[in-house]
């Protein structure tokens, strides 16, 4: 099977690497000058670190590597089964190359879109075919991160969505079907962990390193400031941005004064060695500062409580419209972005009048939307609706 990835940045590099390690033909096209370059150089490095801790022997890496192929010519879509794009996250850009590409493959190859937070729909509009094409969403870096979110667009086909979920299981990667809607599952739900933590700086209730420290302290990988500098707040206020936008200014997901502040004023994290963090100097940085929190206990659990609450709260209004199952929301969090437990699995264990009180005590303090409970979590409150097996019990509905 012959795949192509559009765009060998980092994410499409890895994508095709996934892919040619599970024995396909790989194809790179990317027209960007030094991108294949980098591409080739960052393969060659990886496999060779791979070789050297006795995780791939020499031999393997050359039947792997015989199979990669990169162009800066599209011909190279010529004859391919599966083509997945993760170029830059423009609209136009994205639906110019799909529908060069749909010119030159056959009527059976699937297409795909590796966007995280664009519209699958909107990109279909410029297939002549757009029932062959969906969403394809990996997570960063695709060869570690096992979630793969699939997004049929409203036009895909049912066997385009099930040939994609066993391609994936075979792949040894965790897919989850989610609804195309904005940010799908993981972008999402995941919103509060970093508005919340913001709004609780400003508010000036703790410093960055305590509240990265309180949560860190309930098994999170890293707080929500060291998280965002990692991810880049060029990348995370933008789809913070597009999330509020798309669900029409929805107070739920307004970005935050703050983080765009940081951006314009270029301090993007760790790429550009300020952030919320001092990322050029260790004793400024995350490690550091949380190493010298003395924080209160009680106030640490109230933090970690109203994150969690609105975590939860966001991961059932995932369920509430149908954007995926309860089971796969758990799934999607605790897979792609390693939350210790997935949102509803803690709200339930927190007890769903407690999440509802805390909503609705915060909703009362601020008069902010943003803290509007989920209907679905006032059923769950009051008995009328349970989530098991993946499913919602219809009994409250009207």
């Amino acid at each position: 099977m012959k795949i192509v990835i559009l765009g060998a940045g980092a994410m499409g590099t890895g994508i095709g690497q996934v892919a040619a390690q599970n024995g396909h033909e790989v194809g790179y096209y990317d027209a960007y000058p030094g991108a294949i370059d980098r591409s080739k150089a960052s393969i060659d490095k990886i496999f060779k670190r791979l070789v050297e801790k006795g995780r791939m022997t020499e031999a393997v890496m050359a039947d792997v590597m015989a199979r990669m192929n990169w162009s800066e010519s599209l011909s190279i879509v010529d004859g391919a089964d599966l083509v997945i794009e993760a170029v830059i996250e423009d609209l136009a850009i994205k639906k110019a190359l799909f529908t060069a590409v749909e010119e030159r493959v056959s009527e059976r190859a699937l297409l795909c879109t590796n966007t995280s937070s664009l519209s699958v729909a909107a990109i279909s509009s410029a297939l002549k075919h757009p029932e062959r094409f969906g969403g394809l969403h990996f997570f960063n870096p695709a060869p570690l991160m096992p979630l793969v979110e699939i997004i049929p667009s409203i036009q895909s086909s049912d066997d385009w969505a099930e040939t994609l979920e066993s391609m994936m299981t075979s792949w040894g990667k965790t897919p989850v079907i989610a609804k195309d809607t904005p940010g799908f599952i993981v972008n999402k739900v995941a919103r509060p962990y970093y508005s919340e933590a913001i709004k609780l700086l400003e508010e000036g209730v703790a410093s960055i390193a305590e509240i990265d420290a309180a949560l860190t302290g309930v098994g999170f990988k890293m707080g929500p400031f060291e998280l965002m500098d990692l991810i880049g707040h060029d990348v995370n206020f933008t789809v913070t941005e597009t999330v509020w936008s798309q669900f029409f200014y929805d107070p739920r997901f307004r970005p935050s004064i703050t983080q765009k502040r940081l951006k314009e004023a270029g301090m993007l994290g760790r790429k550009s060695g300020r952030g919320f963090y001092n990322h050029s100097d260790d004793s400024e940085g995350p490690a550091a500062l949380k190493a010298a929190v003395d924080l209160d206990e009680t106030l640490s659990d109230k933090m970690v409580e109203r994150i969690i609450c609105m975590l939860a709260n966001e991961g059932l209004d995932a369920v509430w419209l149908g954007i995926a199952s309860a089971d796969n929301v758990d799934l999607a969090m605790t897979k792609g972005v390693n939350y210790p437990k997935g949102p509803l699995a803690w709200g339930a264990e927190i007890g769903w009048s407690k999440v509802l009180k805390v909503l609705e005590n915060c909703h009362d303090y601020y008069g902010d939307d943003r803290y509007r409970p989920c209907p679905l979590l006032r059923h769950l409150e009051s008995g009328n609706a349970e989530l098991g097996a993946g499913e919602m019990d219809d009994s409250f509905m009207i």
